[in-house]
């Protein structure tokens, strides 16, 4: 059976073209990024990260003011906003046309930042299921919104329940099965799809999933990928988040031929220039 992806995301009146896979690159504004080197803070060095992932070829901006990393402590909301709102403001200030998401689970937060600044991308890590008022409210303004699948919070994830499958690939196919039914009665027309790697998973589990990622072509959604410098490549390796680099672009070159549509990453000139590689390859394959 063939199934027909979505290969264009509406923001605002504006596409975003997935025919091509699009680079996303991560702008951490959180004082504990599990990964040290991607921790921004301070109005030039903002400036200068969202500068160089459009130089080096990412299309989507991604804005986080609070961490999800395993065990990590957890931000209120008042905090969170007196990180993100800045960033956001010197974003769409110095580059007014490009796409932009906002991870956050808290639909106070979107509130607040779409009547400021207008559309944006919603990237949830609980798919509306950490603030019950997500997803309405994502309904009522048409923005477009990442659901990303995580059993518990960051706080909790790593619990053995939470991290126990019979079958991976097709539990968290059937999830998501069920949130885009959801996600539609709300009215929320633009869906992009997460598997959310390292979110309760374990290291096999990340591996099983992305062993069967072209599954979820039956969701018919643009699918998300974020993995890098996760635990999944230097546990694995016995190396540091520091030194996985290589294992990332081995891991996102096989999500791309799996049928992942945005990378969401660290580094974007060489998530870049394997994606270059990747689709002067499928020029010429049978």
């Amino acid at each position: 059976m063939i199934f027909s992806k979505k290969r264009t995301v509406n923001c605002g009146g504006r596409l975003l073209d997935l025919s091509r896979p699009a680079v996303m690159g991560i702008l951490n504004v959180t004082p504990d990024s599990f990964y040290a080197k991607s921790r921004i803070s301070g109005e030039k060095a903002i400036v200068d990260r969202a500068e160089t992932i459009l130089s080096e070829g990412g299309t989507v901006i991604d804005i986080g003011a609070y961490s999800s990393r395993p065990d990590a402590v957890h931000t209120d909301e008042k905090e969170e906003y007196s990180r993100i709102r800045p960033a956001m403001a010197l974003v769409k200030k110095h580059f007014p046309d490009t796409f932009i998401s906002v991870d956050t689970f808290r639909a106070n937060i979107v509130k607040r930042l779409y009547e400021e600044f207008g559309c944006f991308i919603i990237n949830d890590i609980s798919a509306g299921d950490m603030d019950s008022q997500m997803i309405p409210y994502a309904g009522k303004t048409g923005l477009p919104y990442i659901a990303m699948h995580i059993r518990g919070t960051p706080q909790t994830m790593r619990n053995s329940e939470n991290c126990t499958y019979e079958d991976i690939v097709t539990e968290i196919i059937s999830y998501f099965v069920r949130k885009k039914e959801q996600l539609r009665e709300a009215g929320v027309t633009d869906i992009i799809i997460d598997p959310g790697f390292g979110f309760a998973k374990t290291l096999e589990g990340n591996y099983r999933l992305l062993a069967g990622l072209d599954a979820f072509r039956i969701l018919e959604q643009p699918v998300l990928v974020g993995i890098s410098r996760k635990s999944m490549f230097y546990k694995l390796l016995n190396l540091t988040p520091e030194e996985s680099l290589a294992a990332t672009i081995a891991g996102n070159v096989l999500a791309l031929q799996n049928g992942a549509d945005i990378l969401r990453v660290h580094d974007v000139k060489e998530t870049s220039d394997a994606l270059k590689v990747f689709t002067e390859v499928n020029k010429y394959s049978v």
